[in-house]
């Protein structure tokens, strides 16, 4: 949907409760930084022609395979006019230029012309994501000799927090400067991870989408990527580098923060719900930490940082595991680099890369809490016993015929073969022989059933429905892949629910421009395909009244919803004046997920520090909205848990 029917839209369906006398108050935005200079009424209406003209010269090659290389200038300016990014006089500038890019940029593909993709030097392109559809902004470096014609090692550098630092000053920074670092014989990319969320959620998705777009776009060697980064940067290094250990061939996290509770000082008393505590576990890299075994790590430190405690804490982890963690100490520094310990730190990454990653590991390790994160090198968690408690495997080739597994909370797993071939497996002390047919597979299954682990060809669950990878949750996960918000066509009766409805839903949408730097693919219910059915998550907003989706699906939830009350399990509630939240597999189809009523679940208040940025409810919740929403809820939770393995309560 384009962005002038996705804005009549709203203004069709909230405008009565934006009128109405007990409207829920606006909550206050903390990232982007608020801004003090006002733009001036004509240089916006300039600016706001300008980008018109970039529009006209930009629909010709919409479907261009590049278009995002021109749109992101375009949207770069449109958000800071919207959402008031522009800091000084200085600013303009930088807008000016955007759109003088865009447009020329426009006109060379309208010629079937894209000198750019050739440029080196300071670079900058975009990609479309396909979680939203939007055009996201990544920064290169490429060294002048560099031979584009053989693969080249890539450095992934991830940057620290800019309240400031939306679309148009990241474009600005990235065509300017070079960064903090810039190997002679390698690209570097420079992520937007869509400004300021600490490479989470979305952030997280974008790193890995701005990796696939550079390898499209540029010869790069699989087996040599890099990943770095400092301050929020380095937070974003420590954990999607132990969520995505086999995509690199070296990392090393400078500063930032590894977990949660400690970072913050909680004391015990202070800690929130259990279903919270056991959210941190999403991005709490100790959660993760045999994965980074797979890995030479470097962490840096200053000695003066208060910063250092990410190190320490992941100093501590390492040694539980009984592993050393290589931690480089810039001395007498505070919140950055020593030169001398950046340059050595640049030594090591060289030598690591220069050996490059082994094709076919002998030694894998893996340890999640989640199925999100389940796959190593040639293993894959594809089921856990139970969701949230530490699952691990340790699998070691002995020799060419010979497999040693020790397993933790895992109920079944694949393993991908380097060959097809016969091999005797030891898994938890129990001796199988595998591939003792005519012929062989390249890859096994394994499931753990009362008799111990047996090889099974049955890719899913006996059970109707199981959590696999991608469909495990919590409600947050919905954003990471995918999705289509679905909003009401129908009113419901209850007014204080359409109230509340229409705010949150409202709220989504300007929170997910202005903080995720992204628009909304938007639809009413009654203009849903089987096409989007399809390919998305359903993000459905309303009440089985008022939205035909969630009338289609509501018999088939472990939900039930009427004008009287709301249950799920041994949970009821009054309708009158609740609402329940929640994420499940799509029984219109399986393989996706329906959510309903919510976005992701932190809000404006955890914004402060990128530390709070996670899950704040499990899988559903039912919310009492007679207390109004806030920047740290939707409304007074009253019940809210995960559904178990098989999806039930």
């Amino acid at each position: 949907m384009n962005r002038a029917l996705m804005c009549l839209l709203f203004v069709c369906l909230f405008a009565a409760s934006a009128l109405a006398q007990d409207a829920i108050k606006p909550i206050p935005r903390r990232l982007p930084a608020k801004s003090d200079y006002t733009l001036p009424e004509p240089t916006k209406k300039n600016l706001e022609a300008r980008i018109a003209e970039v529009e006209k010269f930009s629909r010709e090659v919409k479907d261009n395979p590049l278009f995002a290389d021109v749109d992101v200038y375009r949207k770069a300016v449109e958000f800071a006019i919207k959402h008031g990014e522009f800091y000084n006089e200085g600013d303009l500038k930088k807008a000016q230029a955007c759109l003088t890019m865009a447009r020329n940029r426009a006109e060379s593909l309208a010629k079937k012309d894209a000198p750019w993709t050739e440029q080196k030097g300071l670079v900058v392109r975009g990609y479309t994501s396909s979680i939203d559809g939007s055009s996201q902004p990544y920064g290169l470096v490429i060294p002048e000799g560099l031979d584009l014609s053989k693969p080249q090692p890539l450095y992934v550098w991830l940057h620290g927090r800019g309240d400031k630092a939306t679309d148009l000053h990241f474009i600005h920074e990235r065509s300017t400067k070079t960064g903090q670092i810039s190997p002679e014989d390698a690209i570097v990319l420079h992520p937007f991870g869509r400004q300021c969320i600490g490479f989470k959620s979305a952030g997280e998705a974008d790193v890995l989408d701005a990796i696939a777009a550079v390898k499209q776009q540029y010869n790069i060697d699989d087996d040599r990527i890099v990943l770095m980064g400092f301050s929020m940067g380095g937070a974003g290094c420590w954990h999607i580098g132990a969520h995505y250990a086999e995509n690199f061939v070296a990392m090393s996290p400078g500063a930032g923060f590894a977990e949660t509770a400690r970072y913050q000082n909680l004391k015990k008393e202070d800690y929130p719900p259990q279903y919270e505590q056991t959210l941190w576990q999403v991005y709490d890299v100790p959660s993760y930490t045999t994965n980074l075994f797979n890995l030479p790590v470097v962490a840096y430190s200053g000695e003066n940082d208060k910063q250092i405690q990410a190190a320490r804490v992941m100093e501590e982890a390492f040694e539980k595991e009984g592993q050393t963690l290589t931690h480089l100490i810039g001395p007498k520094m505070g919140h950055k680099y020593a030169p001398e310990t950046l340059e050595q730190i640049l030594a090591m990454i060289k030598a690591a890369r220069d050996e490059g990653q082994a094709e076919y590991p002998s030694n894998v390790t893996i340890q999640t809490p989640t199925l999100r994160y389940g796959k190593m090198h040639w293993v894959e968690l594809l089921e856990l016993t139970r969701h949230w408690e530490d699952s691990r495997v340790g699998a070691l080739w002995k020799s060419d015929d010979e497999l040693f597994v020790v397993t933790r909370n895992v109920a079944k797993m694949k393993i991908d073969l380097d060959k097809a071939k016969k091999f005797n497996l030891e898994i938890d002390g129990q001796k199988l022989v595998v591939n003792d047919g005519q012929e062989p597979a390249e890859s096994i299954m394994l499931v753990k059933t009362s008799d111990g682990w047996q090889v099974t060809d049955q890719a899913n669950s006996a059970d109707k429905l199981h959590k696999i990878a991608g469909l495990q949750g919590p409600i947050d996960d919905a954003v990471m892949t995918p999705f289509l918000v679905v909003l009401p066509s129908g009113k419901a009766a209850n007014a204080k629910v359409q109230r509340w409805i229409d705010f949150e839903a409202k709220h989504l949408a300007d929170r997910w421009q202005a903080l995720f730097r992204g628009t909304l693919r938007m639809k009413l219910d009654k203009d849903v395909t089987d096409a989007d059915i399809k390919n998305y998550n359903l993000i459905c907003w309303g009440t089985p009244e008022t939205n035909s989706v969630l009338k289609k699906t509501i018999d088939q939830l472990p939900l039930s919803w009427d004008e009287k009350e709301i249950s799920l399990g041994m949970h009821k509630v009054d309708a009158s004046h609740h609402v329940p939240l929640m994420i499940y597999p799509n029984p219109l189809n399986k393989q996706k997920y329906l959510v309903i009523n919510s976005g992701p679940t932190f809000r404006e208040d955890h914004d402060r520090t990128n530390s709070l940025q996670n899950p704040k409810l499990p899988d559903w919740a039912f919310i009492d909205i007679n207390e109004a929403p806030n920047g740290s809820s939707p409304g007074k939770v009253v019940a809210a848990d995960f559904f178990d393995e098989a999806w039930q309560p």
